[in-house]
């Protein structure tokens, strides 16, 4: 797999046929008119947003002790829903986190540019991270009742999120530095994520979580650090 940035024919632009865009441009002159202001696109969207259906939903505990728990805490007016969902989430992600890493490695593994390959052991540990917070997080909603192999609505819009970034990861034409750049917008996403569920477990009283999901932050950052470091210098190792 080569990993520089290299110049072909890339025929992409449109200089690269400028008799073809003057056709085009005659097409769409004489093509039928449409609202310049998008009028009728917004129309459509409204209409399909006011009939559709929401994102599935958060399951009802499977436990005594779920329904309990989620019981007391909608006598006290709030919604346990939003937290158990905002933890599908994080679960999900943490699990495409470990394949996204699971991708890179065995990229790296097969370039032999050490310039821009990051060190295999550090990302064999965040990758291992990431496999630890998937785990926790799975034990954190089964100590609440619920019940973690379920899909919550942020999951599955989580799931929807992730797919273009592991398909960047796994295409095998991608480079290293590619490969990186898309794992920095997961890994941005992922603190963003963490910061929140760490505000959400305090504010519903969840000391003990919230704790925990602190200490998972703290490995997040140090996750997203990284990565950033590793893309700089390999963008500056291939441009110099």
């Amino acid at each position: 797999m080569q990993n520089a940035t290299h110049m072909g024919m890339n025929r992409t632009g449109a200089k690269m046929s400028p008799i073809d865009v003057s056709r085009m441009e005659e097409a769409a002159m004489n093509a039928p008119e449409t609202e310049p202001d998008g009028s009728s696109i917004t129309m459509m969207r409204s209409e399909a947003i006011a009939e559709a259906d929401r994102v599935g939903s958060v399951p009802i505990p499977g436990t005594v002790r779920g329904v309990v728990s989620t019981g007391v805490s909608k006598l006290k007016g709030e919604k346990p829903e939003v937290l158990l969902d905002k933890l599908g989430e994080r679960l999900a992600f943490e699990r495409t986190g470990t394949r996204l890493y699971e991708a890179l490695i065995a990229k790296c593994e097969m370039t032999p540019d050490t310039g821009l390959v990051p060190p295999l052991a550090e990302l064999q540990r965040i990758h291992d991270e990431e496999a630890q917070h998937f785990h926790m997080l799975a034990e954190v909603l089964e100590g609440m009742g619920a019940d973690p192999t379920a899909q919550t609505p942020c999951a599955d819009v989580s799931a929807v999120m992730s797919q273009g970034i592991m398909q960047v990861v796994t295409d095998p034409r991608t480079t290293i530095p590619q490969s990186l750049n898309a794992i920095l917008v997961a890994e941005l996403a992922d603190n963003a994520s963490w910061e929140m569920l760490v505000q959400l477990a305090e504010e519903t009283g969840h000391d003990e979580m919230a704790e925990r999901f602190r200490a998972a932050l703290a490995e997040e950052e140090q996750h997203l650090a990284s990565v950033r470091q590793w893309l700089t210098a390999a963008v500056s190792n291939e441009a110099l």
